[in-house]
C-alpha cells in the first residue's frame, strides 16, 4: 500500500515524503516486535486463509525465531533506508518512483520470509527478483545499469525456476505443501528417494539468489543501483534470501553427507573468491559488495557444517552482518554524496568535516573486524569455536575462515577508517557533514551493533536463541558474551586481527597483485554471462531462420508431420493399433456416397487450376454431410452443408482477388512429400477413430447433459445447449478469434488498396 501511495505522496509532500513513508516499515517493525516474547518462549505464530481451495493452496504465514528475526531486520533496516533515500535522492525527479520500488522490494522480502505455503514462498521469491530488477536498473538511461539489472534478473530468475521445481519435488516426497507441515515431518524428506533431486534444485535457487560461486558475479554488478538499494540489498534483503532458504530447510535436509559436503565446499570457495576480489577494488561500494559475497559464502559454509555451534555462529554472524554492512554502505554513499567520489585513492582527512559519519563508519568497521564489545566479535568467536578441529576438513575450513575474516578486517577499516584519517585528499568537492536523513541510518545501525554486543544476554534471549533453535530444529541456547575466553577461538581471533592489520597496511600492494592476477586469468563468470547471452541470441536467430522462414507451406507441412507422428508413433510403439473391423454389406446409397467422395478426391488431385480444385474440394464435404444425414444426424448434416458451401464460396471469391498463376507447378519431390504427409495424417486419424470406437463407451457426460440440459440451461436441443451454455466461453472465444481474423484481413485489404491507389497516383504523375 505504501508503494502504491509513494509517487503521489512524494509529489505532494516533497522533501518530507520520506518521514511519512517510513511510518509503514516502522509500523511493521513494531508489530513484529510485539511477538518477540511469544517466539522467545518457544512458540510460533501462524495463520492464513484459503487462496486456491480446490488445490489445497493457502495464503498462509509462519512466524518462528528465524522468520521473526528476518522480518525485524527487513522492516527495521527498511525504515532507516527509506529515510536515507529521502536525503540521498533529495530533489531527484524520479524520487517517487524510487520510493515505490524500494517499498515493493521491502514487501516482497517480508512476504518471502513469512510465507508458510510453498506457492506463497515462490511468488514472493520471484517478486524480490522483479523488484530488484527495477531498482538495479533505476537509472535506466545508462547501459551499465540496464545490463546489471538484466543480469540479476536472468541469474536469479533461473534460480527461481529451480526453486519452484525443488518445492514441487519436496511436496511429492513428503506430501506437505506448507513449511510448518514440512518441519513437523521429521525424516520424511531425508529418507525419500527424491531427496537428491530436491537437494540439487533447492541449492540452485539458494546459490543463485545468495550469489554463491560461480553465480557470484551478478551481485557486485548490482552496485549500479543507487546506494540506498545497495545498502538494503546487501544487509537485509534479497541476497540473504538464499541463506534464509538453506536455514529454513536445514532441519529437514541437513545432517546428510551431501548437505555437509556441498554447502561448506561452495561456501568456502565463495568466501575466498569474494575477499580476494574485494582487495582488488578501489571503489568503496565494490569493496563492500565483494565482502558481501564473501560473507554469504561464510554463512552458507556454517549452515552446512552440521553442528549446533556452527548454527549459532551462522545466526550471530547474519545478525551482525546486517547491521555493520548496512551502516558501511550508507557511510560509503554519504561520502560519495558529499565528496563526489568513491575512489579510495582520492579520499582521506574527512574526519573533521564529517565527524558523525566518521563515528558511524568506525563503529561499523570495529564490528565487521570482529573486535571486542561488538556483536561482530561474538560472531567471529563462535565461528572459530564451530570450525576449529583436528581433522583435515575442520583444519581446511578454519584456514579459509581465518584468511577470509582477515581480508574482511582490512576492507572494513579501508572503508570505515581510511577515508577519515590523514591529510585532506583531492576529492572533487569540499566535504561537509550530511543532513540528518543521511547520517541517522548508519549511526543507528552502528550503535545497535555495539549495544547488541554489550547487552548480549538480552539480544540472545530475543533474537539469537530463537533463531538458532529454528535453524537447528531443536531448542538451542546461545550464551557467548563479549568477555574474551582463553582458548583456541580467541587465539584464532587474535591471529585474524594481526593478519587483517598487515593486509590493511599493505592494501596497495595487495590491490596491485590481485589486479595482475585477475588480468592473467582473463576469463571469468561475468564475461561468460555475456558470452552465453550472445550465444543464446545467435542460436535463437539461427533456429528462427529455420522454423520461422515466413513460408506458409513449410509451416503447414511441419504441423501436419508433427500431428501424424504424434498419433502414429505412440500407437505403434505401445502396440495400440486397432483391430480391423468386420466389413459388412453396404447399401447401394452408401456405396454411391463413397463413390462421390472418391470422384471428388480424384477431381481435386488432377485439377488443372486452383479454382477447379477448390470447387472439387467441396465435394468431399458434401459427401460427409450426406453420410451424416443417412446415419441419423440431420442437424449435423445441415451444419456441414452450410460450412462447405460457405467455404467453397469464400475461397473462390478470395482466389479471384489474389494475383496467382492460373495453375500451380510443384516439383515432383514436393508433390511426393505432400502426398506422403497427407496420407500419413489420413491414416493416423482413421486408425485413431477406429481405436476410439473399439473402446467401451463412457456415457457419463452424455447422461449429465441429458439430465441437466433442460433443468440448468432450459433447452431441449442438447447440442445447442452444450455450445451456447455449457461451453459458452469456448464459443465466445471462437467468435472472438473469427472476428479478430476478419479485422486483420480487412486491414490487410485496405492497406493493399491504399498502396495500389498510391501506385496509380504516382504513375499518373509520371505520365503527366
Amino acid at each position: 500500500m505504501a508503494a502504491l501511495a509513494a509517487p503521489l505522496l512524494t509529489r505532494v509532500l516533497k522533501h518530507n515524503a520520506a518521514w511519512v513513508l517510513a511510518l509503514a516499515p516502522l509500523w511493521i517493525f513494531l508489530h513484529f516486535g510485539g511477538m518477540l516474547e511469544t517466539v522467545a518462549g518457544g512458540n510460533s505464530v501462524s495463520g492464513g486463509f484459503d487462496w486456491i481451495a480446490s488445490l489445497g493452496v493457502r495464503f498462509s504465514w509462519y512466524v518462528d525465531g528465524l522468520s521473526l528475526t528476518f522480518a525485524l531486520l527487513i522492516s527495521g533496516i527498511g525504515t532507516l533506508i527509506v529515510l536515507y533515500s529521502g536525503g540521498y535522492l533529495k530533489g531527484h525527479e524520479q524520487q517517487g518512483r524510487f520510493f515505490s520500488f524500494i517499498l515493493l522490494f521491502m514487501g516482497a522480502m517480508q512476504g518471502l520470509v513469512l510465507a508458510d505455503s510453498f506457492l506463497m514462498l515462490f511468488v514472493f521469491w520471484e517478486l524480490t527478483s522483479i523488484a530488484s530488477f527495477l531498482l538495479i536498473g533505476f537509472d535506466h538511461r545508462r547501459e551499465a545499469s540496464r545490463r546489471a539489472a538484466l543480469q540479476a534478473l536472468v541469474v536469479t530468475g533461473l534460480g527461481g525456476l529451480a526453486l519452484l521445481a525443488g518445492l514441487l519435488v519436496v511436496a511429492m516426497a513428503t506430501g506437505a505443501n506448507e513449511l510448518s507441515t514440512l518441519l513437523a515431518s521429521g525424516e520424511a524428506l531425508r529418507s525419500s528417494p527424491l531427496y537428491a533431486g530436491a537437494f540439487v534444485l533447492l541449492l540452485g535457487g539458494a546459490f543463485t539468489k545468495s550469489a554463491q560461486f560461480p553465480f557470484h558475479f551478478w551481485l557486485p554488478n548490482a552496485m549500479e543501483a543507487p546506494t540506498p538499494v545497495s545498502a538494503y540489498l546487501h544487509s537485509a534483503t534479497m541476497v540473504k534470501a538464499g541463506v534464509y532458504l538453506l536455514m529454513r530447510f536445514n532441519p529437514v535436509m541437513g545432517d546428510t553427507a551431501a548437505w555437509e559436503t556441498v554447502l561448506p565446499l561452495f561456501g568456502g570457495a565463495t568466501l575466498l573468491v569474494g575477499t580476494l576480489l574485494a582487495v582488488r577494488q578501489s571503489d568503496l561500494k565494490l569493496m563492500l559488495a565483494y565482502t558481501t559475497v564473501a560473507s554469504l559464502g561464510l554463512l552458507v559454509m556454517l549452515t552446512g557444517f552440521g553442528s549446533e555451534v556452527a548454527v549459532e555462529a551462522a545466526v550471530l554472524y547474519l545478525i551482525a552482518h546486517s547491521m555493520f554492512k548496512g551502516a558501511l554502505f550508507m557511510v560509503a554513499g554519504l561520502i560519495d554524496h558529499e565528496t563526489g567520489t568513491r575512489n579510495i585513492a582520492s579520499l582521506s582527512g574527512l574526519r573533521r568535516a564529517m565527524p558523525i559519519t566518521f563515528t558511524a563508519g568506525l563503529l561499523a568497521a570495529l564490528s565487521m573486524g570482529g573486535l571486542p564489545l561488538f556483536f561482530g566479535f561474538l560472531a567471529k568467536e563462535e565461528i572459530y569455536a564451530a570450525l576449529a578441529g583436528t581433522d583435515m576438513w575442520a583444519v581446511a575450513a578454519t584456514l579459509v575462515a581465518v584468511v577470509g575474516n582477515a581480508l574482511m578486517f582490512a576492507i572494513a577499516f579501508a572503508v570505515g577508517l581510511k577515508p577519515f584519517i590523514g591529510p585532506l585528499g583531492d576529492a572533487p568537492r569540499k566535504a561537509h557533514e550530511g543532513p540528518l536523513l543521511l547520517w541517522l541510518g548508519p549511526l543507528v545501525l552502528a550503535v545497535c551493533g555495539l549495544a547488541a554486543g554489550l547487552f548480549s544476554p538480552f539480544a540472545h534471549h530475543l533474537f539469537s536463541s530463537p533463531m538458532a533453535s529454528a535453524v537447528a530444529g531443536e531448542p538451542v541456547a546461545v550464551e557467548i558474551s563479549t568477555i574474551p575466553h582463553l582458548g583456541l577461538p580467541l587465539a584464532l581471533s587474535v591471529l585474524t586481527v594481526l593478519l587483517g592489520i598487515v593486509a590493511y597496511l599493505g592494501q596497495t600492494g595487495l590491490r596491485a597483485a590481485m589486479a595482475s592476477l585477475v588480468r592473467t586469468i582473463g576469463w571469468g563468470p561475468d564475461r561468460g554471462f555475456d558470452q552465453s547471452i550472445k550465444a543464446l541470441v545467435r542460436l535463437s536467430v539461427a533456429v528462427t531462420r529455420i522454423v520461422q522462414s515466413g513460408r506458409l507451406d513449410i509451416y503447414l507441412t511441419a504441423t501436419f508431420i508433427a500431428v501424424a507422428l504424434s498419433i502414429l508413433v505412440p500407437m505403434v510403439a505401445f502396440d495400440e493399433l486397432p483391430a480391423m473391423p468386420q466389413v459388412t454389406e453396404f447399401w447401394f446409397y452408401e456405396l454411391t456416397v463413397v463413390a462421390i467422395a472418391v470422384i471428388g478426391l480424384g477431381a481435386v488431385v488432377y485439377a488443372r487450376n486452383r479454382l477447379t480444385a477448390i470447387v472439387s474440394l467441396g465435394i468431399q464435404g458434401f459427401a460427409v454431410a450426406l453420410l451424416f444425414m443417412l446415419l441419423g444426424a440431420p442437424d449435423l448434416s445441415f451444419t456441414q452443408f452450410m460450412v462447405e458451401t460457405l467455404s467453397v464460396v469464400i475461397l473462390a471469391l478470395v482466389m479471384t482477388r489474389l494475383r496467382l498463376a492460373v495453375s500451380e507447378h510443384r516439383p515432383l519431390g514436393q508433390k511426393a512429400l505432400d502426398v506422403t504427409v497427407s496420407a500419413a495424417c489420413g491414416l493416423a486419424f482413421g486408425l485413431l477413430l477406429l481405436k476410439v470406437t473399439q473402446l467401451p463407451f463412457d456415457d457419463t457426460l452424455s447422461r449429465f447433459f441429458e439430465v441437466n440440459a433442460k433443468v440448468i440451461a432450459h433447452g431441449r436441443n442438447i447440442v445447442n445447449v452444450i455450445i451456447v451454455d455449457f461451453r459458452g466461453l469456448d464459443t465466445l472465444g471462437e467468435i472472438a478469434v473469427v472476428m479478430i481474423a476478419g479485422l486483420a484481413i480487412l486491414a490487410l485489404i485496405r492497406i493493399r488498396a491504399k498502396d495500389g491507389a498510391q501506385a496509380v497516383s504516382k504513375q499518373t504523375e509520371r505520365a503527366q
